[in-house]
Formats: C-alpha cells, sequence, structure tokens
C-alpha cells in the first residue's frame, strides 16, 4: 500500500499545484487512501520532496527534487518500480510492462527517470506501460536488464 500511496502523491504533484500536507493528504483520501498528515509527512520525506516557487501561480508547491538528490530519487523510484512490475515482454521494438493495478504511471515515471538513451518515448496507463525503443535490439537488451531490476 505504501508504494501504491507514494506512486500517486507522486502522480498527483506532477498534475496538480499542491501546496501544503493536508492538501495533498485531502487528494489522497479523496482517491481511496485512508491517510494522515504523519504518513504524508513521512513519504513526502522518503520522496524527498521539495517545494518550489510555481511559475503560473506564484505559490509554493510540492515537486520532486533535481540534481542533488537525483541519485536517491531515482534509487526510490527504481524501488517502485521493483514492488509494481509483474510482467515485462518485447514485441519488436516495444516493451510491454504489465503492473499492479494504478501502479502503471509511477512504474513509467520510473522509466523516465532512468534516462535511457535507446527509449523514445513511454506511455503509462492503469496497469500497463508501452515503452518504445529505438530499435528491437534495444528492446531486448532494456527488456533484460528490467528483468534483473525485478530480481
Amino acid at each position: 500500500m505504501k508504494f501504491q500511496r507514494q506512486a500517486k502523491i507522486l502522480d498527483l504533484i506532477d498534475k496538480h499545484e499542491i501546496e501544503t500536507q493536508e492538501e495533498l493528504s485531502e487528494q489522497l483520501r479523496n482517491m481511496g487512501y485512508n491517510t494522515t498528515q504523519a504518513t504524508v509527512s513521512r513519504d513526502i520525506k522518503e520522496l524527498r520532496l521539495i517545494k518550489i516557487l510555481s511559475a503560473e501561480t506564484g505559490k509554493y508547491k510540492y515537486a520532486v527534487a533535481s540534481s542533488e538528490v537525483e541519485s536517491s530519487f531515482t534509487t526510490r523510484l527504481r524501488n517502485i518500480f521493483k514492488e509494481c512490475v509483474t510482467d515485462i515482454n518485447t514485441a519488436q521494438n516495444i516493451v510491454v510492462i504489465k503492473t499492479l493495478p494504478g501502479l502503471g504511471q509511477a512504474a513509467a515515471m520510473a522509466i523516465d527517470a532512468m534516462r535511457n538513451k535507446a527509449v523514445v518515448g513511454s506511455l503509462g496507463g492503469d496497469d500497463t506501460v508501452f515503452i518504445v525503443m529505438k530499435d528491437n535490439e534495444a528492446a531486448e537488451s532494456f527488456c533484460a536488464e528490467a528483468h534483473l531490476m525485478l530480481s
């Protein structure tokens, strides 16, 4: 449940300008997650979220930290990836990843954070991620790497 909640937090701050822990807790409760402020606070710390000034509203909002904590954030995303992926297959230059329900976006975000040069793009749905690779060989290689991450 923790990984699903944290994946949803990442999704929420990506799509909405969340200013406070209370607002984040309310959004999570509206989505069926029974959370407390303390739980959200721990999640924010573990995900290493920061507050940045929004260009649109001029108010502060939660965001994913960059540069100085990027490597630990990427590690966290890899852990989320490992916990949510149930199957990985290739179809020529396309990699198809199946996840637990509701975690396709989190897996896609983890893939994007890996910054693999052979990834042309990714599309995350509810429980499926499609990744377009540069060629068939890159897809097979990526699939093998992803299987190793799951071990």
